[in-house]
């Protein structure tokens, strides 16, 4: 085999031969960020470098495939310096002096035949070229209409997929307010030189993945389409909030109404409802309005989370008649709150 038909993947990713698989994966994302298809359009030189680096990242960072390669290298080097022009054959009693643990080499006429059995491609196609597979890769970061053209996950790159699988998925950010998100919409998105529509359902949530089945990438190889995830985020509001599958919000009340209890209304997301409040009740406490909360998947609703808080009124919000009162209360109050911490003590 030629001396040109080795690919040296360390020099390829610009790693040493000792790195780590954290030092390779880190490596790997900043060049595939570089090189990415959606960073250079129509870039076929920068295509190929991404191929050829992905190519590199799959080998190295597998364990087994990166001590087989390792093995290869050193087979390579024995065999350019016997004076051969081919292979010497045999595998490892071949009398190239490396022990390659009775892994013959010596079956592959070329480089690209160990890469294609190494990684199990189908077809035989050049590693130049990508042979029987490609590269999955996805979007992400925020960008016009909520959508993405950064990157931030290349877990995905180098995956290697069959012919008749050869979709390419991409994800990126929507955010709605809760109006939208509560009811459902449908929202017109900007993909790449694409305009879509996407029905948001009733209920979705921060964390939840919305798929659009055949609106992702195109496959370099056979022209069919991925799909589109997006990942939703919520505005701010200013009284819902999520706390797991529940949604909460607090709401203040006086103190005659926590002593004594009372019948107050509570906003939830499709209207006021009446609430009891139980006489007792200590700030800090919540309160479950069954089947007012979040719309889920069953098409039934969640709970919503009632949290008490109670609200002293300030000086200058008192009547003359109130603070009268309070002071009569005060005068004659036998309840002390804390009892409990007399001698107390470290």
């Amino acid at each position: 085999m030629a001396a040109t038909d080795f690919k040296d993947y360390y020099q390829i990713l610009g790693v040493s031969k000792n790195a780590s698989v954290e030092e390779i994966k880190r490596t790997f994302r900043k060049l595939a960020r570089k090189y990415h298809p959606d960073m250079n359009p129509g870039n076929k030189q920068a295509e190929a470098r991404f191929k050829e680096i992905s190519e590199a990242y799959e080998i190295l960072s597998d364990p087994e495939k990166r001590k087989k390669y390792d093995q290869f290298g050193q087979y390579w080097k024995q065999a350019s310096t016997s004076g051969g022009a081919g292979w010497p054959s045999g595998g490892a009693g071949s009398g190239v002096g490396v022990d390659f643990g009775n892994f013959d080499f010596s079956q592959f006429s070329s480089f690209d035949e160990f890469i294609n059995e190494l990684l199990g491609r189908v077809g035989g196609g050049s590693s130049s070229r990508g042979g029987g597979w490609n590269y999955k890769y996805r979007t992400s970061n925020s960008g016009p209409s909520g959508f993405g053209t950064g990157f931030d996950d290349f877990g995905g790159f180098g995956d290697r997929t069959s012919t008749s699988s050869t979709s390419l998925d991409r994800e990126g950010n929507i955010t709605l307010n809760f109006g939208e998100a509560f009811r459902g919409v449908t929202k017109r998105l900007s993909v790449g030189s694409e305009t879509i529509e996407v029905r948001i359902p009733a209920g979705a949530k921060p964390g939840r993945r919305i798929r659009v089945r055949g609106k992702g990438q195109y496959s370099p190889y056979s022209q069919e389409r991925g799909d589109l995830y997006l990942n939703v985020d919520l505005q701010h509001h200013p009284f819902f909030q999520f706390e797991g599958d529940n949604l909460v919000c607090e709401v203040p009340i006086t103190p005659d109404e926590a002593v004594l209890g009372a019948s107050i209304e509570v906003p939830t997301p499709d209207g006021t409802v009446k609430m009891n409040i139980p006489p007792g009740i200590r700030s800090g406490q919540s309160l479950r309005l069954r089947g007012k909360g979040w719309p889920n998947l069953k098409g039934g609703r969640g709970d919503q989370l009632v949290k008490i808080t109670i609200a002293p009124p300030k000086n200058g919000d008192l009547s003359a008649t109130e603070r009268e009162y309070y002071e009569k209360i005060r005068a004659t109050r036998r309840y002390n709150p804390r009892a409990h911490l007399q001698g107390m003590r470290v």
